[in-house]
């Protein structure tokens, strides 16, 4: 499959790489080093498939035109769109054509990730009570530098996004009622600190994000009926540790398992071979949880905006 990168940034630059010997090249408007600066200058006799690396506001025009083109896509999330309507005429497009539109969240692809989901789909930690999430790097000042980036609702979409996929692929949560607890621009013109939370689901959720985390770092608490699960940071900022802690009746010091990783972050290369897997394979499109997702961002950014929680700080 012959693979081009649209966008020639940060992502773009590590999509080329774990493309490999796919690649035949690359278009950005700005970026010098790309071959193309317009998707609608390059050969569509030259590609079979797109990997779109762009910001948000470009990306259902330019999937748009590469479905009609008869050309698969993977786009960066989120697949963002002012109306859910444009989501699902993208999945439409792409199902007529039997092409393929994937939204990469290679967080699906962590160990510990996969591993969270076989012990909580194995019915071992019994009924789950409430899961806690918190994602924090230190990009502040990358993002407020940006010429992009720092607007809007800020690291809700960027990192929220990552939070409600996990959610999803844990839990099948798709819940609408979602609500903002805290939301602050510490640094930022746009949010750069924002917990939100949903209290009418099962089990209980609660996620945290922020740029202000001046070492990068993830962490997942799940606590249950029979024991608990903690996740300790990702593969690429490792060593990443997965403990399951076994309830120890009426109270005591639990049996534990733990298991460490420091480990290259395999994700990248992973989510690339699944998109791939799709293409030949001719899955059908599925963009119900990207609708989903859209659905609950949108709300919750309207909502910072409606309480005046969508602050700007000129500092």
């Amino acid at each position: 499959m012959r693979i081009i990168v649209v966008g020639l940034g940060v992502q773009g630059h590590k999509r080329r790489q774990f493309a490999g010997t796919d690649y035949v090249l690359s278009v950005d408007p700005v970026n010098v080093n790309a071959d193309y600066h317009s998707i609608q200058d390059v050969p569509l006799k030259n590609f079979d498939a797109a990997l779109l690396c762009v910001p948000d506001e470009p990306k259902i025009e330019l999937i748009h035109y590469l479905l009609s083109n008869g050309k698969h896509v993977l786009v960066e999330k989120p697949l963002w769109a002012a109306e859910d309507k444009s989501i699902e005429s993208l999945q439409s497009l792409a199902r007529a054509k039997n092409l393929i539109l994937y939204t990469a969240y290679n967080h699906r692809f962590e160990p510990h990730f996969i591993r969270m989901h076989d012990l909580l789909a194995s019915h071992a930690l019994g009924e789950i009570y409430r899961c806690r999430m918190f994602y924090g790097n230190g990009t502040a000042r990358l993002v407020r530098d940006s010429d992009w980036r720092d607007q809007g609702a800020g690291v809700l979409p960027d990192l929220g996004s990552h939070l409600l996929d996990i959610v999803h692929f844990w839990f099948g949560i798709q819940s609408e009622f979602f609500s903002i607890v805290s939301s602050h621009c510490f640094e930022n013109r746009s949010p750069d600190h924002v917990v939100f939370h949903n209290q009418d689901t099962n089990p209980k959720l609660e996620m945290e994000m922020t740029l202000l985390s001046w070492r990068n770092h993830f962490t997942c608490d799940i606590f249950a009926e029979k024991g608990s699960a903690h996740i300790s940071s990702l593969c690429k900022w490792g060593p990443s540790q997965f403990t399951y802690r076994m309830r120890e009746l009426p109270s005591g010091i639990p049996k534990e398992d733990v298991v460490t990783l420091a480990q290259p972050d395999p994700t990248w290369a992973l989510e690339y071979a699944h998109f791939k897997s799709l293409c030949v394979n001719g899955v059908k499109t599925d963009l119900s949880v990207d609708i989903w997702l859209n659905s609950v961002l949108r709300k919750l950014s309207e909502e910072m905006i409606g309480e005046k929680k969508l602050c700007i700080n000129l500092q």
